[in-house]
């Protein structure tokens, strides 16, 4: 898995007030402003910023929390990466790809997107509520949008904004995409995957026409797009407080709670090792014949490999190993001859790019 430091890249003001550059980011941040907006581009940190926010804030309160990051994949909890990203094309980019904590579909973040995220009590969270939150902010912008049966917003019928959900206890968020002048074509990239024949039990994505707001308006900015929603926001919940501005510096990035946030993210366990079970059958025509291959992993760990057309131990040495990892010292078996070839194309279809 591809994993990077990240750094705050900072951007040119623009003379209108911008609640993202009035000021200075507060060295002591408590969980009880109403509005958060992150100026780091690290998504390990603002995932893990989310997160605590969402555990600690006051339940009975509404939050918002705006930031971007730098270019990256996102699945949603319950997916399977190597059926929802193009790992090739993330590593030959020098692209990471994050697991969140949210179901969902797969997205695509870069300095173009920016993201959303409303909290509020799971006794008054209502999906549609927000969703008008962020469609008034994209209206007010002078695009006419409008919110699709999956609570999406939409212009001319593509989808601008993608979003997602988590409940827990007492407390629901809804986060999202917006995509604003985003590199639509780095996103296709990405997201095309093409292994029809990979069956999971986890959530596959809906893939949809996709559009970014620049397109309907050379007004439509990150800054504009924060400032609308934070106004949306105020006017929606009664919020009279104004942003508190965030970065990932050690004080913050310090907090435990986010420290362990950032060092799960990345981890094996929790980026591969939370994959939702999956069987993959592949077949490709060799000199000798044809040779299939039928794989059952869960959680990321290969449970069985029946291989059709081969006659060697391969299949039952790859039991117990992860996925897309399986070094050649670990199989224990003779790889060589036809074996080698098998093992060759094997190994290359499972690959993890790591």
């Amino acid at each position: 898995m591809i994993s990077f430091s990240f750094r705050h890249v900072a951007r040119p003001l623009s003379a209108r007030r911008l609640y993202t550059t009035t000021s200075g980011a507060s060295s002591v941040i408590t969980p009880t402003h109403s509005i958060y907006l992150s100026t780091s581009i690290n998504p390990y940190f603002n995932l893990s910023f989310e997160d605590w926010l969402f555990r600690h804030a006051p339940q009975k309160e509404p939050l918002l929390l705006l930031y971007r990051d730098a270019p990256c994949v996102v699945v949603g909890r319950n997916q399977n990466p190597w059926k929802e990203v193009n790992l090739r094309a993330a590593r030959a980019q020098g692209i990471p790809w994050v697991r969140r904590r949210s179901g969902g579909g797969t997205v695509y973040h870069d300095l173009g997107n920016t993201n959303f995220s409303i909290h509020v009590p799971r006794t008054t969270f209502d999906r549609g509520t927000t969703a008008q939150v962020v469609l008034r902010a994209v209206r007010a912008l002078g695009i006419d949008a409008d919110v699709n049966e999956r609570n999406d917003i939409c212009v001319g019928g593509e989808k601008a904004s993608g979003s997602a959900y988590k409940i827990v206890s007492g407390r629901a968020y809804h986060h999202g995409t917006m995509l604003i002048t985003t590199r639509l074509e780095t996103l296709g990239d990405l997201l095309r995957v093409g292994k029809d024949t990979m069956i999971t039990k986890g959530i596959a994505s809906v893939r949809s026409p996709v559009c970014n707001l620049a397109q309907f308006s050379e007004k439509v900015s990150h800054d504009t797009f924060v400032n609308a929603v934070v106004d949306s926001f105020k006017a929606e919940y009664g919020v009279h407080d104004e942003p508190c501005i965030v970065n990932d510096t050690d004080d913050l990035a310090g907090i435990e709670y986010i420290q362990r946030g950032m060092a799960e993210l990345p981890s094996w366990d929790w980026a591969f090792g939370q994959t939702p079970e999956f069987e993959y059958t592949l077949t490709r025509s060799f000199m000798w014949g044809d040779v299939t291959a039928h794989i059952h992993a869960r959680h990321g760990v290969i449970l069985s490999c029946t291989l059709q057309g081969l006659d060697s131990e391969l299949g039952k040495a790859l039991e117990g190993k992860r996925y897309g990892f399986v070094e050649d010292e670990e199989l224990g078996v003779d790889v060589s001859g036809r074996v080698e070839v098998v093992w060759a194309w094997l190994k290359e279809e499972m690959s993890s790019y790591d």
